[in-house]
Order: C-alpha cells, then structure tokens, then sequence
C-alpha cells in the first residue's frame, strides 16, 4: 500500500517543499479564480433558487476545504451548473431545510464512498451515461434562464420542462427588450474578449461593464437588489440541523443524487487536471475532501460542493499547480464578500442569465453528444434514454435507469460476441481454421472451441452445444482457451449439459482452461482432474488410445 495513499496533496507537499516561485504563481492563479468565481458562485445560487450570499458562502468553504483536504493538486470546489436541477427539484419539495440535510447526508455518503476505496469504480460509469445527463442539464439550466433572459413579469415559473416551455410560449409576447439587450450584451462580450486577451476573465468583464452601464445611465432592468432586497455581508451562522430516522428516509434518494453527481463531477475534473499537468489525483482522499466539503457547507447554509472543471482549468491555465492557488481562490471570494456585496445588487439579473446560457452551451459540448450517438446503437440507446429522462424526470430516475440499460446492453453484446465453433473430423471438408490447425482425427470425437465470457447472459450458449453436432461420437472435447471467467449461472448450466452427457455415454474432455477456472471447477465438482488437459494435442492423444483399447 502507498504510504500516501491518505494523505492530502497540501500535505504531501508541504513535506516535499515548496518552490518560492510556483507559489508566486498560485497567488496570482488563486486571485484569477477567485475573480472568475463570483459571477459563476452568484449565478448558480439564484438559479438555484438561493441567495448570492449563500452561494459566496458554499464557494468560500467548500473551496478551501476542497483544496485543504483534497487529493488533487490543482482542483477548484465549489458551486456549479450541474446541481441546480437537483437544488431546485429538493427545494421544491421538501424546502430549504431538506436541502441542508441532503447536502450533510451527501458528504456523509461521499466520505463513506472515499472509506470504502470506491473513488476508483465511478470510472465504470458509462461515458454515454454522463453525456447524456450533462447534456440535458445544460438544456434545463438554458431553459430555466429564459425567464430572466427576457426579462418576463412572472418571477414563477413551473418546475415541470414541459410546462416551462408551455409557459414561455404563452409570454413570450410581455419580453421586456431592454433585459434581452443586456442579456445579448453579456453573451457578446463574454465571446469577444477571449479575441484579444485571455488573460483577464472574460466573465467577469462583461459582469462588471454590464453593471456600470446599467447603473450610471439608469437603464430600466431587474437587478439582484431588486430581487433580494437585503444584500450585505453576514458572519455565516452555524447551526446543526434537525436529522431524525424518517427524514433520513425521506431524503436519501435526494442525498444519493447530489452525492453521485458529485462525485462524478469532481473526480472527472480531476482526472482531466491530471492530463493537463501530468499529475496523478488520489481519487479516495478527493471523495473524503468533498465530503467533509459537504457536511460543513450545509451546517452554514450552503449549496452542494464539487470540484468545478471550468475553474480548475482556469486555474491551470493562469499557472497553479499547488492547492495553495485553491486557497487563495477562496480568501479572494472572501475579501469580496466583506467589501464589495454592496455593489452586488446593481447585477442585473439578465446579465447573470447570459452568463449562465453561456455556461449551459459550454457544458453541452454538442460535438461530443453527435459523436457519441454516432458509435453504435447501444450507446446511443443510453444516451438518449438518460438524457430524455433527465428532461422529464430527475436524475434519481434518470442515473440509475440509464446505469442499469447500460449494464443491460454491455452484457447482450458480450453474450452476442460468445461464439460455440464445432471442429469438425475432416479439415479438407472444413473450413474453420481450427480444423487446418488439428489436422484430421477420428469422426467419433467432437471438438467445440467457446469463445468468450460464459455468464447468465451469456449460458444459453451452452445449452446449444448438442444441436449443433451430430449423434455419432463418443467424446466431447471443451476448448476453453479463449473463455476468461465462467460465473454460477454457467456452472450450473454446464453441470447439466455434463449429466446429459453422462447419460448417453459421452465422456467429456477439457482443454485449455485457465489457472482460475480450473481451480474452480475441480473445487466446485464439475469435473475431476482427470478430465483437464493442457493442450488440444494431449486431449486427441487420450481420446485415440481410449478408441483403440
């Protein structure tokens, strides 16, 4: 076991020492970041259905506790697009007081998930499955902004995808057009600026230009202060919540959602840091940090936590390469927060609006979806199938529906791709070349060759052994050499296809099985030792003297 296995990288690096110079540069990544953060931390929380503190609040904890703790050494925590969906379906239904308790919940079930080592099996969820999710929600988050985008009277809108696109249809016509401006202008300069210089957050460029222009020439549209009227900078309060039996009950399946959607999210971000710097994350401690990240932020009253893949590129890309740039990213946030909040109301709520459209096509990645779908039907099916579900229902349906068609559909085609070869007596009338590598042996033996994982997908195969050869043989020769695994399922099958045998006096012979399922057949009594052979050749020679005797 690697000694460092649980160790944080801010730990491990103390002890190996800093470069006076990188940490230069990880101050100035972490301010970068920190000003890259406060749009993106304001806008989801109100789309979230929060207040801009709160999201400042989750940004600031949750960053630094993620950089502190974490087993990356470059990842950013904190709010991100992929959990409004989730924030707002739980505040919907069970309030802002269920939302506390399925954020602790889910960094209790995330520390567990690091405990347990399972940082390393989340890489087995489906590439397909995670397009599929993350396409839908990047429509949801676009969707949802529409309101404030065009500037619409009802501050309400329905939860339901449908009905949100039924109700836009309805007002469109009350689009106030001074709203859809500045949310166009937003849009505009966030696309421009990246032309010229891509040293200076383009975000925040267009978040400040917007609000100054708003603010000096009065121009007539909703801002933050306008929606929350009592913008200022609060000591976080802690405050322990009310966890009892019955709403574990309740909240779990919510809990599950913003932990597996956590999970996924940050290890993938730290797994695509790794690629950037040549890095290797320790995904176990990454789950551990998140959720200790979790459990705190909700006791204050905040949002869901994870490692946030556009920040921690941004992070890369500006030169951190220490969790110290993590660090500094959060003190920023919390330098801001007790100055400048005062200046936050004068957002206007269009202009957060077209900074989160552009973060809803970003996360899209429509290339990425078109290619997917044009691999193979399988993994179109579950793309499509997640993705619709996401739309439609939430991802507590959507992830285990689309986990479970996958599985469904990896094990068809690996029961279609089992292949049962007869090898037939003659290699002059046989064109299979297995046949020219055995050469010619008596009619009365019968060699098939299996090919692939035997399993319950995959048993019936065995079972058609008989149909496909004749009568008129008195040994069945199994060659196994290209059969890695044999599960319960397969043995069961494979006792009875033994005993039909035994009955019509066919003694069955085995060949090239591996150290495994040799050990495990002779354990479990399938066979006796007797009947195992290492080569083709050594089990034909044994064949022709028991003819011959």
């Amino acid at each position: 076991m690697n000694k460092n296995e649980w160790e944080p990288k801010l730990l491990t690096l103390i002890k190996e020492g800093f470069d006076k110079e990188q940490i230069k540069k990880d101050i100035i990544s972490g301010i970068i970041v920190g000003i890259i953060a406060l749009p993106l931390a304001i806008a989801f929380a109100i789309a979230s259905g929060v207040s801009p503190e709160t999201g400042l609040i989750t940004a600031i904890i949750g960053g630094l506790i993620v950089s502190l703790l974490g087993g990356s050494r470059v990842q950013i925590g904190g709010p991100t697009g992929a959990f409004i969906v989730i924030i707002v379906s739980i505040i919907s239904r069970y309030g802002i007081e269920g939302l506390l308790i399925s954020t602790f919940l889910a960094g209790i079930i995330l520390i567990l998930m690091g405990l347990f080592k399972m940082g390393s099996f989340l890489k087995y969820i489906p590439q397909t499955l995670i397009t599929g999710f993350t396409g839908a929600i990047a429509i949801i988050i676009f969707v949802t902004q529409i309101n404030d985008f065009l500037g619409l009277p009802n501050k309400t809108i329905p939860s339901d995808f449908i009905e949100k696109l039924i109700y836009y249809g309805q007002n469109i016509s009350q689009t106030n057009f001074t709203s859809l401006l500045v949310g166009l202008s937003t849009i505009f300069i966030i696309t421009l600026i990246p032309r010229f210089t891509k040293k200076v957050p383009s975000v925040f460029i267009a978040l400040v230009f917007i609000t100054i222009i708003t603010t000096v020439f009065k121009i007539p549209v909703e801002t933050i202060g306008d929606r929350f009227s009592d913008i200022s900078f609060q000591i976080p309060q802690f405050k322990l919540l009310n966890i009892n039996l019955d709403i574990i009950i309740k909240l779990l399946p919510s809990a599950f959602s913003i932990a597996l959607l956590g999970a996924l999210e940050s290890l993938l971000s730290a797994v695509v840091a790794d690629s950037m710097i040549g890095g290797h994350h320790r995904s176990n401690v990454e789950l551990i940090a998140m959720g200790i990240a979790n459990t705190t932020v909700s006791l204050f009253g905040g949002i869901p936590v994870t490692g946030a893949i556009a920040r921690t590129a941004a992070n890369i890309n500006n030169g951190g390469r220490t969790p110290i740039a993590g660090i500094v990213h959060a003190l920023t946030l919390f330098l801001i927060y007790l100055i400048a909040m005062p200046i936050v109301k004068f957002i206007p709520m269009s202009a957060l609006a077209g900074i989160l459209i552009i973060v809803a096509y970003r996360m899209s990645e429509p290339h990425v979806i078109i290619n997917s779908l044009k691999i193979n039907r399988y993994e179109s099916t579950v793309l499509i199938t997640t993705f619709g579900l996401t739309l439609l229902t939430d991802l507590t349906i959507a992830i285990p529906v689309g986990f479970m068609l996958s599985v469904i559909l990896f094990m068809k085609r690996m029961a279609d791709s089992v292949e049962l070869n007869p090898l037939m007596y003659s290699k002059v009338n046989d064109q299979l070349i297995f046949s020219q590598e055995l050469g010619e042996y008596d009619k009365r033996i019968r060699i098939v060759e299996i090919n692939g994982p035997m399993f319950f997908g995959s048993v019936f195969h065995l079972q058609n052994i008989e149909e496909k050869l004749d009568n008129d043989y008195k040994f069945l020769i199994l060659r196994f050499r290209y059969v890695p695994i044999v599960d319960s399922d397969a043995l069961a099958k494979l006792k009875i296809l033994l005993n039909d045998m035994k009955k019509k006096n066919i003694q069955v012979y085995f060949t090239g099985l591996n150290d495994s399922l040799k050990t495990k057949f002779i354990k479990q009594n399938i066979i006796k030792e007797t009947s195992i052979f290492d080569t083709i050749d050594e089990t034909l020679n044994t064949c022709h003297k028991k003819l011959n005797e």
